[in-house]
């Protein structure tokens, strides 16, 4: 079951209904949660009034069925909520297990990398407009329909990458499939199709896309070549492409509006790298462990992994102190 809010989103579990949740005195329609962990990459105030707890009555305004499977999270623009999926047009997934059987066998569950899943079944990749009052689905659009490409680990999805929004268009960005934005009335912008990449051990894709200014960027870290890159938020030209020493990873790209100037900083393979706004190394700290999977926090002191930094290097100057830490 999946909640949304309008002041905040979670992320989707294993099922395949989503359902608002929220009290209606305090929450407004006019609150936004454009992207993945929010406006602000996880930065939130914490507010005592919203509810955290709910029963399949309690606390929930409306609830609706939606076809497919995918761990994407909601994104919410005024009375918009956009949430995407992968749809088997066969039939039924396969019936999703107990949760503890989802347990890593480093938390002595069951499950590890070689729990993998395969589908020869065809697949739709659906971006979803539901109106956030009602319930109901304005609009959907199919973006592809085909066999998937790749196998997926058991704990994926084909739909795992959050969408984003702008107020004007809606982005959604399935790693193995493309790049595909949307008017708000679910009119198609332009598209940019990617792929297939081999993706390590059969586990999908999963990095969601960030936006800033008129761009938006995505980091596609593969075991065939993996590539930061930067497309026109309005066209969908290709602005820059950045070539990445990397194999397969899992991380947002967080944009970093400090002092100095603005980075695009991303997490990765034993390393984590900040750009400039035009694709260009500005600096590498070392110290990460061989696979990463999540969005960059960055604050005024701080470390980046499981593991103190090894090293900071900066090509162009210093950062005044500034280190990056993975939440």
């Amino acid at each position: 079951m999946s909640v949304i809010s309008s002041r905040i989103s979670r992320r989707r579990t294993m099922a395949r209904w989503i359902a608002v949740a929220l009290t209606i005195a305090v929450v407004s329609a006019d609150d936004n949660w454009p992207q993945f962990r929010g406006p602000k990459s996880g930065v939130a105030a914490d507010d005592p009034v919203l509810p955290d707890t709910w029963s399949p009555t309690e606390n929930v305004v409306w609830k609706i069925d939606v076809a497919g499977r995918g761990w994407s999270s909601p994104v919410v623009w005024g009375d918009h909520v956009f949430v995407t999926a992968a749809v088997n047009t066969a039939g039924a997934d396969e019936s999703l297990k107990p949760v503890p059987s989802y347990t890593a066998r480093s938390f002595g569950g069951p499950m590890s990398g070689r729990d993998i899943g395969t589908s020869s079944d065809p697949h739709r990749w659906v971006v979803y407009d539901v109106d956030f009052k009602t319930g109901k689905i304005r609009w959907e659009r199919s973006v592809r329909t085909g066999v998937p490409t790749e196998p997926k680990h058991q704990k994926n999805s084909y739909a795992s990458e959050t969408p984003l929004t702008d107020g004007e268009r809606v982005y959604a960005y399935f790693g193995n499939v493309g790049l595909f934005a949307f008017d708000m009335n679910g009119v198609p912008v332009w598209s940019k199709p990617m792929g297939p990449f081999k993706v390590r051990s059969g586990w999908w894709s999963a990095a969601s896309p960030a936006l800033h200014g008129d761009r938006v960027y995505i980091v596609n870290d593969n075991d065939d070549r993996s590539f930061i890159a930067a497309y026109d938020k309005r066209t969908g030209d290709e602005i820059w492409r950045t070539s990445r020493d990397e194999g397969s990873n899992w991380t947002t790209p967080f944009i970093w509006e400090n002092a100095l100037r603005t980075e695009i900083v991303t997490s990765g393979s034993q390393k984590v790298r900040s750009y400039d706004l035009n694709g260009k190394l500005l600096w590498t700290l070392t110290g990460m462990s061989s696979a990463r999977r999540r969005r960059i926090i960055v604050h005024q002191l701080g470390l980046s992994g499981r593991s103190a930094p090894a090293g900071l290097r900066d090509p162009s100057r210093r950062l005044g102190g500034h280190l990056a830490r993975k939440e």
